[in-house]
């Protein structure tokens, strides 16, 4: 009896996942129908432009970076983020919204995206707390609701993580780089997800590009030249029908913001350290957000 208890612990403790079906990864038709049905969940327009009046893009990247780092304290599945962030950004497509409810409105989004897409979701309670107990587990519940009408209850909205073992399979890589690749993906992925600029990205595009982004960052092309060349764009452009000059353009993009976003992370650093020196407060906690940096990024070498 005793051993068996011992055994029912040892299995709560890790998320209970899925292994990936080798026989979908390498059936084309379900890529085939991604691609087909991708658009879908995409936001309809700038809504900055012609929705919202009271919130600023960096207030989306406030709460972004804020929902990132949510995710990763607590160990949430890497799609949870992504499709939090694509929640966020079809319901600001046709709510206007008060900046005062948008913290409360990515606190929704990260409520649903975990019910989908984690084994253990994120609690009302623990979401509320990351909040300094701004919002009430009540209130949160109740916008629950509002977010799922504006959404029509369309959750399964696919995501570049969606593409990302599709892409994996049709690439000659070496087995032992396999988890790497995928972690900085991943992170690139995330990144996207923060920065506005990438929203009316199709998520194959912003996949492939963080695919290409991540093989040419790991210069795992550089061993073999013969095999990869110029020719590893043309690859990842014909897997998932994506225009090459439309690929390369978006793979650039992901490498300007990376650099950027490590460059403003360096900054942060360095000012804090002043201040903390100087023993001044600092920043508002507004000015600090603008440049703050999802933690993965920095692990990501150039």
């Amino acid at each position: 009896m005793s051993g068996t208890m011992e055994l029912l612990c040892l299995e709560l403790e890790k998320n209970i996942r899925a292994r990936p079906d080798p026989n979908l990864l390498c059936d084309d038709r379900v890529l085939h129908s991604l691609l087909t049905i991708e658009e879908r969940f995409l936001p309809r327009s700038s809504y900055f432009k012609v929705v919202q009046k009271d919130i600023q893009p960096y207030m989306r990247r406030m709460v972004a970076t804020w929902m990132l780092e949510v995710c990763e304290e607590q160990k949430c599945e890497e799609e949870v983020f992504p499709l939090a962030m694509n929640y966020l950004d079809r319901f600001l497509t046709v709510e206007r919204t008060k900046k005062c409810n948008l913290q409360l409105l990515g606190a929704v989004c990260m409520f649903l995206a975990s019910k989908l897409k984690d084994t253990r979701p994120l609690t009302a309670e623990k979401l509320c707390i990351y909040t300094d107990n701004s919002i009430r587990p009540q209130e949160l519940l109740e916008w629950e609701l509002v977010v799922l009408g504006k959404l029509k209850w369309n959750l399964a909205a696919v995501t570049p993580n969606d593409f990302i073992e599709y892409i994996l399979r049709r690439l000659p890589l070496p087995e032992d780089k396999l988890a790497l690749i995928r972690k900085h993906v991943q992170t690139f992925i995330a990144l996207c997800a923060t920065d506005f600029s990438f929203v009316m990205y199709p998520p194959s595009m912003i996949a492939t590009g963080s695919v290409g982004a991540a093989i040419c960052g790991l210069q795992l092309n550089s061993s073999n030249q013969s095999q990869w060349g110029d020719s590893l764009t043309h690859l990842l452009a014909k897997i998932t029908n994506t225009e090459v000059d439309f690929l390369k353009e978006c793979q650039e993009h992901i490498e300007s913001v990376l650099v950027s976003s490590l460059r403003e992370g360096r900054q942060q650093q360095q000012q804090q350290q002043q201040q903390t020196q100087r023993g001044s407060s600092g920043k508002g906690l507004e000015e600090l957000d603008q440049s703050s940096t999802p933690t993965d990024v920095r692990d990501v070498n150039l």
